[in-house]
């Protein structure tokens, strides 16, 4: 990606015929970059109005054409929309039952997934989905390091398999020059892949690539998937855009109006038109000034008129800051909206309760794709035809909801007192409120003392006493000790 191109070209994508690439593939790519064209008009709204530069919409009634050119984004609910529930799907591993066998945690450190899979997230937020690849990595020529990367759906497209319940195929656009045309992009199908590249003279290249996986090497990040739309529906929709068109109309009245309000209205009768200085603020400010009697040698009357009142614009943003609260289940208070009572940390708890049920549907989904991915990943590295086992491999998300310490303390000791095998697990631990660093600071500690104590029974059955500063590092009795349980990584 270019990152001083803001814009991609469509026309770029009319491609004709790929070198190295049979019919039917090239059919099946044609159509992925004719669905990209038309879905990429509306990607790129979403995302200025994310970004907060999109084009102010005047409606051409109240505002001069003047003011409404020099009009700036102040309304950012569509960005407090993506990121309020983004916010509450932080990702912070897996949990596995017994040894790693597959190597799960060696493919999550080296991928970075718990800082990628929020940014696929907030990407799948904005425009209603985002993808994880699953490739070889090009610079490992042993072909064990498999990268896992995140692709936004405004540089990538998919096509979904309806009989399957999964993606058919899918492209990611990966780069373009400085006018915005496509130079590079890889296609994705079931058990091959093809580097397509442009030449220098315009042609096109393919460069295949078979695996042994039986579907495409892609999962996808939606929210609010439903069974016309498999591909879900973004945060950022048509109506958040039109209230937030709304508002910013609200705003540049209220600012109009705030320049006329700095200024007293005055009116003269019986005065004629020549007696007023043509810097008409200078006379406003200025601290002496003369009226000259007219024709008739009479005093000229002096009316002000009373200036409009500010509270309608007030009252106005407000309705449609409530109207934006309803669509996106995010708190007026969090909107900008001042209520007339203080709001206290338990009401705004559970003002969010229907955006805390959103995150914990969409992390379940989200935990599903991420355990394909995986699946997906040890195949390609293992270079097997089976699909590996990963029943003991569970996604670990951090609490959706803010509770208090003394909330999750109470709840723990009454859970634990009649399932003491639940208050020990990593389940109880992290309803207590501890995170995946603080547990497993806490099982190797554990894993420390019983290998110490177990050290010092074997000491006393045998009568050796052991020499100081000896603390049975190394020894084989300690290793045994520690045992194997759930551990996350």
């Amino acid at each position: 990606m270019n990152p001083n191109t803001p814009f991609l070209s469509t026309g770029s994508s009319r491609i004709t015929s790929i070198r190295g690439m049979d019919g039917h593939d090239l059919d099946t790519i044609q159509r992925l970059l004719d669905l990209w064209r038309r879905k990429y008009p509306r990607n790129l709204l979403r995302t200025l109005f994310y970004d907060g530069k999109q084009r102010f919409r005047n409606l051409g009634i109240s505002i001069p054409p003047s003011i409404a050119a020099k009009a700036g984004n102040v309304v950012g609910w569509p960005r407090k929309s993506v990121r309020a529930l983004a916010d509450k799907s932080a990702f912070e591993g897996f949990e596995i039952s017994g040894p790693d066998t597959h190597g799960i945690t060696e493919i999550c450190e080296s991928n970075e997934l718990t800082w990628d899979v929020g940014e696929a997230i907030i990407s799948c937020y904005k425009h209603s989905c985002s993808f994880l690849t699953i490739d070889y990595d090009p610079d490992d020529t042993t072909g064990e390091r498999i990268l896992i990367t995140p692709r936004s759906a405004d540089w990538s497209v998919a096509l979904w398999d309806t009989s399957r319940r999964r993606i058919g195929a899918a492209l990611t656009i990966t780069a373009c020059d400085d006018n915005g045309a496509i130079t590079t992009f890889n296609a994705w199908l079931p058990g091959r892949n093809y580097a397509c590249r442009r030449e220098a003279h315009g042609w096109w290249t393919a460069e295949r690539q078979d695996n042994r996986l039986d579907r495409v090497a892609v999962v996808p990040f939606v929210h609010d998937r439903q069974m016309d739309r498999p591909f879900g529906r973004s945060r950022i929709n048509r109506t958040l855009m039109n209230l937030t068109d709304m508002a910013m109309r609200t705003m540049v009245r209220m600012e109009a109006n705030a320049e006329f309000y700095s200024a007293p209205k005055l009116w003269f009768l019986g005065l004629d038109s020549e007696a007023f200085d043509t810097d008409t603020w200078s006379a406003l400010v200025s601290s002496i000034n003369t009226v000259s009697r007219d024709i008739d040698n009479n005093i000229p009357d002096m009316r002000q008129v009373t200036q409009a009142s500010m509270q309608p614009h007030g009252d106005m943003l407000e309705t449609i800051a409530m109207l934006a609260s309803a669509e996106t289940d995010i708190p007026p208070e969090n909107l900008g909206i001042r209520v007339t009572n203080p709001t206290s940390a338990e009401a705004l708890a559970a003002s969010e309760n229907q955006l805390t049920r959103t995150a914990n549907r969409q992390n379940r989904f989200f935990g599903v794709q991420l355990i394909n991915a995986m699946r997906m990943a040890v195949q390609l590295r293992d270079n097997t035809a089976e699909t590996p086992d990963l029943s003991g491999v569970r996604p670990i998300w951090a609490p959706t909801r803010e509770v208090s310490d003394a909330a999750r303390a109470d709840y723990y000791q009454k859970v634990a007192a009649v399932n003491g095998d639940w208050g020990d697990s990593d389940v109880g631990l992290a309803r207590l409120g501890l995170g995946m660093d603080e547990i497993r600071s806490l099982r190797a500690h554990q894993q420390r003392m019983r290998a110490q104590q177990n050290i010092d029974r074997l000491r006393r059955e045998t009568g050796v006493t052991g020499t100081e500063g000896d603390d049975g590092a190394g020894d084989g009795t300690a290793e045994d000790a520690a045992g194997t349980g759930a551990r996350t990584v």
